[in-house]
C-alpha cells in the first residue's frame, strides 16, 4: 500500500503515475476532467461521499452494508441508470483481498478506520489543493469504462473546408503504420501518438505522391496496351499482310505433305523463303478460284515471290517436281531415278535397298522367299512421291513401301490367293506383275490374267506348265525389247526367273504392278486361252492352240513392218 492507497493490482491509477493514461494529466485536470466530474458529482446515486482521501485505505464511491462499493461514474448518471433496478448503480463490492475481474482490486477492508489526512502533495505551490472536494481526482476507471476525452472545440474555417481532399491524396484517416487508429481519446492519440502523427505527415504525402505516379503509370500503360492490341486487331482484320512483290529469283524445292492445309503450306513456303508471310499466302490462295486444289508433292519455286504468284505456280503441273513411278516399272529404274533426284552416286539407293530391305516396312508374307533377286520388287508402288534434295534414300523407299502396304491392305489378298490355287499374297502380287508388263493395256488385263492361271494348271499340255513370257527374260537382262531371241536360245539361259526354262511362276514379282493389274489378277475373266499377242494398241488377240497363236504372230509381224518398228 502506498500513501495513495494503491494496492498491488494489475493497473496503476495514481494521476501522476507515468503508466496511467495521458502524460499531460495536470494540463487536462482543470479543463476536461474537472468539468466532467463537477457535473457528475451531484448525480451520484448514493447520498454520501467520502471526504477522506490519502489514507491507507482508499474508498471508491461509498460504503454500503459494511462492504466497499465500486461506483462507475458513467453508470451514476441517470441516463445510464438501469430502470430494472430503480436507477440504482451497480455494486461491484467484493470480499477483502478479492480482485475485480480485469485485475482491479476491489476487496478493501470495510472496517478499516480512516486515518488522518495525508500531507498535501501540492503544498509546493505547483497545483491547487483539491483534496476533500468534489473536484478531487476521481477513482481510476477500468480500461473498458474509461470515458473518452472530449473533442477539442475549434472554429469552423471555410477556407480549410474548401481545401479538403480525398483521404487517398491527403492521408487523412490513413493508418500511420502501427495498425491503430489515432482517434481522439484513444491511448495512441495521447502523448507519443501525437508525436508520431506529426513526424509521419511528410512521409504520408511522399507515399501518396508515389502512389499517384504509380496510378498514372498504370493508366498510361493500359492505354498504350489497348492501343497496341487494337492496332494488331485492325491489321489482322483490315490491314494487308506483308508480302513480296514480283516473280522472285533463284530456285528452291519445297515438299508439301499429304493433307496439308493453307496455313501448313504457307509456313513451309515462308520457311523456305518463297513468301514473306503465311497470311499473305493464305489470302492469295483464298482469292484464287482453284487455290484449294493444291496437291501434295514437291514443287520447284523461286525465292522472294509474291504470294499470288506462288499460288499460280503451284497450280501449274509443270512446277510440280514430284517423283512419279509409272505402273510396271522395275525397281532398278526407280533406284536410278532416286539417285538422280537426290544427287547421289549411282548405285547408292540400290545398295541401301539391298542392305535394309527387311527394315523398310515389308509385310511378313513378303519375307523369306528363295531365289528372290530384290525383296522390294512389287512394293515400290506406282504413284507420286515428294522427293526433294536433302532426303535420305531409305526415307524415300520407306514411303513407297508404306504406300504399297496401304493399297494392298485394302484388298483381301490372302483369301483370293487361296481361291485361285496360289500359295499366298506373295504369288498373287507376282501374277499381277506379269499381267502388268505382258498385258500392256488395261482393257486386256483380265484375259491376260486368265492365260497365266491356265498355264499354271497341271494338265496344261500346250506349254507343259511353263509361262514362256519374254518379259521374264528382259527382267533377267534388265532390258525392254521385243527381240529376245529364239525359243531354243532362251531355254539355254539358266536363271530362276527364266520362264522358258522353269515351270510355274518366277520366285517373285518382276515389276511394280498398278492397282488395276492387281485387281485383274484377283478376278480373271473365265476362258480357255493359253496364248495371246497384241497386234496394236487397240487389238490383242487370244488363242487356245499353238497353231492359232502362230497365225496371230504372223499378223503381228506385218503390223510391225507397216509401223516401221
Amino acid at each position: 500500500m502506498t500513501e495513495y492507497g494503491r494496492s498491488p493490482g494489475s493497473e496503476p491509477w495514481h494521476p501522476e503515475d507515468p503508466l496511467f493514461g495521458d502524460q499531460g494529466w495536470r494540463g487536462q485536470q482543470a479543463g476536461g476532467q474537472q468539468q466532467y466530474y463537477q457535473q457528475s458529482a451531484p448525480q451520484q446515486s448514493q447520498p454520501q461521499q467520502s471526504a477522506q482521501y490519502g489514507t491507507s485505505q482508499e474508498v471508491y464511491g461509498q460504503s454500503y452494508g459494511g462492504q466497499q462499493q465500486y461506483t462507475d461514474p458513467q453508470y451514476t448518471d441517470p441516463q445510464y441508470a438501469d430502470p430494472q433496478y430503480g436507477g440504482q448503480t451497480y455494486d461491484t463490492s467484493g470480499f477483502p483481498g478479492q480482485q475485480y475481474d480485469g485485475g482491479w482490486e476491489t476487496g478493501q477492508q470495510a472496517a478499516m478506520p480512516y486515518a488522518a489526512p495525508a500531507p498535501d502533495p501540492y503544498a509546493d505551490g505547483q497545483g491547487p489543493d483539491l483534496y476533500g472536494t468534489l473536484e478531487a481526482y476521481p477513482p481510476p476507471q477500468p480500461p473498458a469504462r474509461r470515458p473518452a476525452e472530449p473533442e477539442p472545440q475549434t472554429d469552423w474555417d471555410a477556407q480549410a473546408q474548401e481545401e479538403e481532399k480525398h483521404p487517398f491524396f491527403t492521408g487523412d484517416g490513413a493508418d500511420d503504420g502501427d495498425g491503430r487508429d489515432d482517434e481522439p481519446g484513444s491511448r495512441s492519440s495521447r502523448g507519443g501518438g501525437r508525436d508520431r502523427r506529426g513526424k509521419g505527415k511528410g512521409k504520408k504525402k511522399s507515399k501518396n505522391g508515389i502512389a499517384c505516379l504509380v496510378v498514372a503509370a498504370v493508366l498510361v500503360g493500359g492505354v498504350g496496351g489497348v492501343a497496341y492490341f487494337g492496332y494488331q486487331f485492325w491489321q489482322g482484320q483490315f490491314g494487308a499482310a506483308p508480302d513480296f512483290v514480283g516473280e522472285g529469283s533463284g530456285s528452291v524445292e519445297v515438299e508439301i505433305p499429304k493433307g496439308a492445309g493453307g496455313y501448313d503450306i504457307g509456313n513451309i513456303l515462308k520457311k523456305a523463303g518463297v513468301v514473306k508471310s503465311v497470311d499473305a499466302f493464305v489470302s492469295a490462295q483464298a482469292q484464287n478460284p482453284k487455290g484449294s486444289s493444291i496437291q501434295d508433292g514437291v514443287y520447284t519455286l523461286k525465292k522472294g515471290m509474291s504470294a499470288a504468284r506462288a499460288v499460280d505456280l503451284m497450280l501449274n503441273p509443270a512446277s510440280r517436281a514430284n517423283f512419279i513411278i509409272p505402273e510396271g516399272k522395275r525397281n532398278g529404274w526407280v533406284y536410278a531415278e532416286i539417285d538422280k533426284r537426290l544427287a547421289l552416286k549411282k548405285g547408292t539407293t540400290e545398295g541401301v535397298a539391298k542392305a535394309q530391305a527387311n527394315e523398310l516396312g515389308l509385310p511378313d508374307w513378303a519375307k523369306g522367299h528363295k531365289d528372290v533377286k530384290d525383296p522390294l520388287e512389287g512394293f515400290l508402288f506406282p504413284s507420286s512421291y515428294p522427293v526433294a534434295k536433302g532426303n535420305k534414300p531409305e526415307d524415300v523407299l520407306r514411303k513407297m513401301v508404306a504406300r504399297a502396304n496401304d493399297e494392298y491392305g485394302k484388298l483381301d489378298l490372302e483369301a483370293k490367293s487361296k481361291e485361285l490355287g496360289l500359295k499366298g499374297p506373295w504369288e498373287l502380287i507376282t501374277v499381277a506383275s506379269l499381267v502388268q508388263v505382258e498385258g500392256k493395256y488395261k482393257h486386256d488385263f483380265d484375259k491376260v490374267a486368265r492365260v497365266v492361271y491356265n498355264r499354271l494348271k497341271p494338265n496344261n499340255v500346250e506349254t507343259v506348265g511353263r509361262m514362256e513370257f519374254d518379259s521374264t527374260v528382259n527382267y533377267i537382262k534388265n532390258e525392254s525389247t521385243l527381240d529376245v531371241g529364239s525359243v531354243a536360245d532362251l531355254r539355254r539361259i539358266k536363271d530362276p526367273y527364266n520362264t522358258y526354262d522353269i515351270k510355274g511362276l518366277t520366285p517373285g514379282p518382276i515389276s511394280n504392278p498398278g492397282l488395276e493389274a492387281v485387281k485383274s489378277a484377283m478376278n480373271p475373266t473365265p476362258g480357255p486361252w493359253y496364248y495371246f499377242v497384241s497386234i496394236n494398241e487397240n487389238k490383242t488377240v487370244f488363242s487356245v492352240t499353238n497353231e492359232e497363236h502362230n497365225q496371230n504372230v504372223a499378223e503381228y509381224e506385218k503390223e510391225r513392218k507397216k509401223s516401221g518398228q
